[in-house]
């Protein structure tokens, strides 16, 4: 996987999980204000509901678009290792002598 295109899964997954803050917290918001009376009141938390119900449905599509880029990602990774293994072998030896490198540092 290029770094971009990391870089990219990286910044989806944080926004999802963004995502899923800000609706527990609106949920949270929701039921603390259940008995709260008024017209306008009322209107606003039907608002927010409606919204956090499509905020919902975008999130799980988002997360199924990232979970099939992350399977794809993984397959092509695998799809490279078993046409170049030893090319594979020789990055992985790199990567581990570097952070025992980085790590024997500390």
């Amino acid at each position: 996987m290029s770094k971009s295109s990391q870089a990219s899964v990286d910044s989806q997954e944080k926004l999802v999980t963004d995502i899923k803050s800000v609706i527990a917290d609106a949920e949270e918001m929701l039921s603390a204000t259940a008995d709260q009376a008024g017209e306008k009141i009322a209107s606003l938390r039907a608002r927010v509901q409606a919204r956090l119900r499509d905020a919902k449905v975008r999130l799980t599509d988002a997360e199924a678009v990232l979970l099939a880029k992350t399977k794809d990602a993984a397959r092509a990774t695998d799809a490279y290792v078993h046409e170049s293994p030893w090319t594979a072998i020789g990055v992985a030896a790199g990567v581990g002598l570097l952070l025992g490198l980085i790590i024997g540092r500390r």
